[in-house]
C-alpha cells in the first residue's frame, strides 16, 4: 500500500505517504482520467483476499469444549437445569416411591402415560438425562474450582501490589501537605493503623525520596467463594452417595404389638441402589402406649384440633438390652443404623367375623384409615378370602365419637368418647387370585354382592364395643374392643451428617463472599515544596460504597495524629476528588 493516497472518511484532508526510500512519488503529468478512489481496509476480504481461519484440530476443539464446560456461567446454567429437571419428580408419581400409584397413573392416561414412562418421568432421579445434568454440573464445578484454588493460594502468599504512580485516579484520593520532618512518622503510623484493621501491608521505597505503604485486605472474600463452591460439590457428592446407600421404610404398629427390623415386616420399603437388605440392623420395637390430646370445648383453639401425639416404645437391641423412649412429632428416635419418625396414628378396632358355617374368618385389630375430617372418621376394610360358601368383605366406617344423620355416618370428635362401627357385608370374588397386587385397605365393591335383609335392602350394621350382629345368611360380626396404632417411618442415610456439614459450610462461605469487601489502600509521602505531601487513595475490587469515606477518614486521622504529636497544624486538603487539580 506504499505510495498510495489515503482519503479520510469525510472525503477531505488528503495526505500523502512516502515510499520505501522516503521520497515522494512522482507527480503525474499530462491529462489524467478520473478514476474511482479505493479506500484501504484492514480486512483482507475487502481487498479481494480470502480469509483462512486456522483449524482448531481435535486437541483445540476438546480444549475449547473443556473451557466452556468449566466456566462459571455454564455451572450456573447447569444448576438451574438441575432444579428444573427435578420438577417432574414432584409432579408425577415415582415408581421407586409408590409403584401402585404409578401403575394407576399409567392405566388412567393411556398413550400419554406410556410416552412419559419412556422419557423416564416416573423415575426422574435415576433417568439418564437427570444423571447427565448432575454429572456435568459436578465436573463443571470441579473444573471451576481447581484452577481458582491455585490462583488464590498464590495470592495469599504474594506481597501487596505496588503503589501506583498516579493515585489521583483512584477512589477517595486525598492530598495533604505536612511538615517535612513528619514524613517518616506518617508512614509508620499508616502501616500500624492499617495492620490494626486487618490489612496486609508493606513499606516500599520509591524514586525521588518518596515512601509508600501498600495495603490489601478482603482475600477472605475469595476464600468464602471457594468454600461455597467446594461445599456445593460436597453436597452433591453426599446427596448422590446417600441416594445410593440409603433405605427408607414405613411400618404400622398397634398398641401391644412389636416390629422386628426385617424386610418382611415393612409395609413399604425403598432401598438405595447399593444397599443390601441383609445390612439392616437387628432390633425390635414394641409400642406400649399411644396418647393423643385434642382441643376440647371451652378451650382456646378449634375444637378437635390435635395438641400432641406421643408414642411410648420399648426397643430391644441385638444384645438383649432394652431401652424405653417416647417418640413425638419432630422428635425422632435414633437407633443404631436407623432413625424412627412418628408419621401418623389412628384407631384399630378389634373385630371378629364368622362365616355362615361358623368358621372364624377374620379376627383381631383392624387398622382403619382416617378420611381426613376433624372428627377422625375412619374407613374399615376387612377381606375374608377363606369364608364359605363365598368370599366375604366387610366395609364401612369407624366413628370415635359417632353419629348417623342426614350426612351419613361420621364422627363429631377425634377422641374415642362414643366409639361405633357402621358396616356393610359383601360377598363374591375378591379378585385375590388374579395375581395383581391389591391395596389391603381398598376393595372393589363392583364385583361383590351386598348381603340384604328381608326387605331386599343391604343390611346396615351399627355396633358398639362388646356387641355382635348376625346377618340373615348366618354371618356374624362382633366389635370386641378398641386399640390405637402409630405409623412410623424408619430411614437411614450414612451421608446425612456430612450433607448437613457441607450445607453449613456452603452457607458460611456464601456469607463471607457477600459481606466481606475486597479493597486496596495506598499511602504515599513524598517531598514537596515547603514540606512533605501525603497522598491516600483506595481501590475496591467489588461494590464497596464505604471505601471513599474510609480513605478520607484515614488521611484525616494520620494528619491529626501528626498534628497532636508535633504541635503543628497540617495544611488543608488540596484535592479530594479523582482527577482533580492538585495546585
Amino acid at each position: 500500500m506504499t505510495g498510495k493516497k489515503q482519503q479520510t472518511p469525510g472525503g477531505a484532508g488528503e495526505h500523502e505517504t512516502q515510499g520505501p526510500t522516503g521520497q515522494r512519488p512522482a507527480e503525474p503529468t499530462g491529462p489524467q482520467t478520473a478514476e474511482p478512489t479505493q479506500e484501504w481496509s484492514s480486512k483482507p476480504e475487502v481487498d479481494g483476499a480470502g480469509v483462512n481461519a486456522p483449524a482448531l484440530g481435535l486437541r483445540g476443539t476438546l480444549l475449547f469444549l473443556w473451557r466452556q464446560l468449566t466456566s462459571m456461567q455454564t455451572a450456573l446454567i447447569l444448576l438451574m437445569l438441575l432444579a428444573i429437571a427435578a420438577v417432574p419428580g414432584s409432579l408425577y408419581p415415582q415408581r421407586g416411591v409408590n409403584p401402585a400409584l404409578t401403575d394407576q397413573f399409567l392405566a388412567e392416561n393411556g398413550r400419554w402415560g406410556e410416552i412419559l414412562d419412556a422419557l423416564g418421568f416416573f423415575e426422574v432421579f435415576s433417568s439418564p438425562w437427570f444423571s447427565a445434568i448432575y454429572l456435568l454440573l459436578f465436573i463443571s464445578l470441579i473444573g471451576c474450582i481447581v484452577p481458582r484454588v491455585g490462583v488464590h493460594l498464590k495470592q495469599l502468599r504474594a506481597r501487596p501490589p505496588r503503589t501506583p504512580s498516579r493515585l489521583r485516579r483512584f477512589t477517595g484520593y486525598t492530598r495533604t501537605v505536612l511538615p517535612a520532618e513528619q514524613a517518616e512518622q506518617v508512614i509508620e503510623a499508616a502501616q500500624t493503623r492499617l495492620r490494626r484493621t486487618r490489612y496486609r501491608t508493606e513499606i516500599r521505597e520509591e524514586r525521588g525520596g518518596a515512601r509508600s505503604v501498600s495495603a490489601e485486605r478482603g482475600l477472605l472474600r475469595e476464600s468464602g467463594n471457594l468454600i461455597f463452591h467446594i461445599a456445593l460439590v460436597g453436597v452433591l457428592v453426599c446427596i448422590a452417595g446417600g441416594q445410593l446407600t440409603t433405605y427408607r421404610g414405613q411400618v404400622t404398629i398397634i398398641e401391644g404389638d412389636s416390629f422386628s427390623n426385617s424386610l418382611t415386616q415393612y409395609d413399604s420399603f425403598t432401598p438405595g441402589a447399593w444397599f443390601d437388605p441383609a445390612d439392616l440392623p437387628p432390633f425390635r420395637v414394641t409400642l406400649d402406649d399411644f396418647r393423643a390430646t385434642y382441643v376440647q370445648p371451652g378451650e382456646a383453639g378449634t375444637v378437635g384440633e390435635p395438641r400432641s401425639f406421643e408414642a411410648d416404645v420399648v426397643v430391644t437391641e441385638e444384645d438383649g438390652e432394652t431401652i424405653s423412649r417416647t417418640v413425638q412429632v419432630n422428635k425422632p428416635l435414633h437407633l443404631d443404623g436407623a432413625s424412627m419418625y412418628l408419621l401418623g396414628n389412628g384407631y384399630a378396632p378389634e373385630i371378629t367375623v364368622t362365616d355362615p358355617e361358623g368358621t372364624v374368618v377374620a379376627e383381631g385389630p383392624v387398622i382403619t384409615v382416617p378420611m381426613g375430617d376433624t372428627g377422625y372418621t375412619s374407613q374399615v376394610v376387612i377381606k375374608a378370602p377363606d369364608a364359605r360358601p363365598e368370599q366375604t368383605a366387610v366395609v364401612g366406617f369407624f366413628l370415635p365419637t359417632g353419629t348417623i344423620d342426614e350426612k351419613g355416618p361420621h364422627s363429631l370428635y377425634p377422641d374415642a368418647l362414643d366409639p361405633q362401627l357402621a358396616l356393610t357385608v359383601h360377598q363374591g370374588d375378591l379378585g385375590l387370585d388374579s395375581g395383581i397386587p391389591q391395596n389391603v385397605y381398598e376393595v372393589d365393591l363392583e364385583t361383590l354382592t351386598p348381603v340384604v335383609g328381608e326387605d331386599g335392602n343391604p343390611v346396615l350394621i351399627r355396633l358398639y364395643p362388646g356387641q355382635e350382629y348376625e346377618l340373615p345368611d348366618g354371618t356374624t360380626v362382633s366389635f370386641d374392643g378398641l386399640r390405637r396404632y402409630a405409623a412410623f417411618d424408619l430411614a437411614h442415610n450414612p451421608f446425612e451428617a456430612w450433607t448437613l456439614g457441607f450445607a453449613l459450610a456452603a452457607t458460611g462461605g456464601l456469607m463471607l463472599s457477600l459481606f466481606i469487601p475486597r479493597r486496596r489502600v495506598w499511602v504515599r509521602v513524598r517531598p514537596g515544596d515547603g514540606g512533605a505531601v501525603l497522598e491516600v487513595a483506595g481501590l475496591a475490587r467489588s461494590d464497596d460504597p464505604a471505601l471513599a469515606d474510609d480513605v478520607r477518614a484515614l488521611a484525616a486521622t494520620l494528619a491529626k495524629e501528626q498534628d497532636r504529636t508535633n504541635g503543628s497544624r497540617p495544611a488543608p486538603a488540596a484535592d479530594d476528588t479523582p482527577g482533580g487539580d492538585p495546585s
